[in-house]
């Protein structure tokens, strides 16, 4: 709880998505941390947004657990080329796909070539998020809208409705919603409704696709440490991000990665439906 960077952090401003290796501090994904026990061996796995941030520490996990990971990502190569490292330093698999998941094609060709190289789908991850701070309604474009939509919760139905058909029994659904679900940021209005909407898909697709063997749970995380903050907020509010929950600190990707984890294994048998909520000390309800 308290080994971990607090704010202040000093002023780094990024051009969207950002960059890991420009962060200060560098968020720690789990690379000398993480210890794997086997509880995803030969899982097949696709993770979203796997290039940064919660992603990277997803697929490390996943990787140290057992699993094959195809890395999804829009166009950040430098860093998918480290999480796709970290994943064969783990002795797995690791396919890269870039490309913009706001299209329904490229959702279809992710899993098209998960399946071609792995045979099958185990675990489909939906993670990748897009937001954007503005301080009035009127200054939100409607291009922003509808692209934060498409790429927050249009691609969770493309992915899921090109997956399950390969996704045998016990296979698993693992969405990221966020605490702005239950406590929206005024000035993240787009992605806050995006939010709310992926915790609704995940409790209705569960009872969608429960007669099928596979479970669909979400994970809200509360602030993380990842490109997003300094490339997407203000630097008043980057300096002091985190700061607000009880913990006083963001969370590093690396402490979300075991949510995942549970969600994705087999120990989960019985969990569906189901919000796992990463906040730092703050209720979600």
């Amino acid at each position: 709880m308290t080994d971990y960077p607090t704010p202040p952090f000093p002023d780094q401003p990024q051009s969207m998505p950002g960059s890991t290796p420009a962060m200060d501090p560098v968020p720690d994904h789990g690379e000398t941390s993480y210890r794997g026990s086997n509880r995803l061996a030969d899982k097949k796995a696709i993770i979203t947004g796997a290039d940064s941030g919660i992603g990277r520490a997803v697929a490390l996990a996943f990787a140290r657990e057992g699993a094959d990971v195809l890395i999804s990502y829009l166009s950040e190569d430098q860093d998918a080329e480290e999480t796709k490292r970290l994943v064969e330093e783990a002795g797995r698999t690791a396919i890269l796909v870039p490309g913009d998941i706001q299209q329904s094609a490229h959702c279809r060709a992710i899993v098209d070539k998960a399946v071609a190289a792995f045979g099958r789908v185990d675990i489909l991850v939906n993670n990748a998020a897009h937001q954007a701070t503005f301080d009035t309604i009127t200054d939100i474009p409607d291009e922003e809208w509808e692209a934060t939509f498409r790429t927050n919760i249009h691609a969770m139905f493309f992915l899921a409705k090109a997956a399950v058909p390969h996704m045998p029994k016990g296979g698993a659904i693992v969405n990221t919603t966020s605490i702005n679900a239950d406590n929206p940021s005024e000035q993240l209005l787009a992605y806050a409704t995006t939010k709310g909407a992926i915790q609704n898909f995940t409790g209705g697709l569960a009872q969608l696709l429960a007669e099928q063997g596979i479970r669909v749970n979400c994970v809200a995380p509360g602030p993380v440490w990842t490109p997003l903050i300094p490339s997407t907020m203000p630097p008043e509010k980057v300096r002091t991000f985190g700061q607000q929950v009880p913990f006083g600190r963001p969370a590093q990707p690396v402490e979300l990665a075991p949510a995942y984890v549970m969600l994705a294994s087999d120990e989960a048998s019985y969990i569906s439906g189901a919000t796992i909520a990463v906040t730092g000390g703050k209720p979600f309800i």
